[in-house]
């Protein structure tokens, strides 16, 4: 798995998180289901990422 794009997935994961929880902490639900948003996105680039993987070995 390309590193690059290991460490950008997981870096949106946790970008989402931080956004999903400060939306909580100031009652944004606009910002909260943004965070969630990018954690799907990340954790479905780093599924894919895991696949290609797989499939070049």
């Amino acid at each position: 798995m390309d590193i690059g794009k290991k460490t950008r997935s997981i870096g949106k994961i946790i970008e989402g998180k931080t956004k999903e929880v400060t939306g909580k902490v100031v009652g944004n639900k606009s910002m909260e289901k943004k965070g969630k948003a990018e954690q799907v996105k990340g954790k479905v680039r780093h599924a894919m990422e895991k696949g290609k993987h797989t499939f070049k070995h």
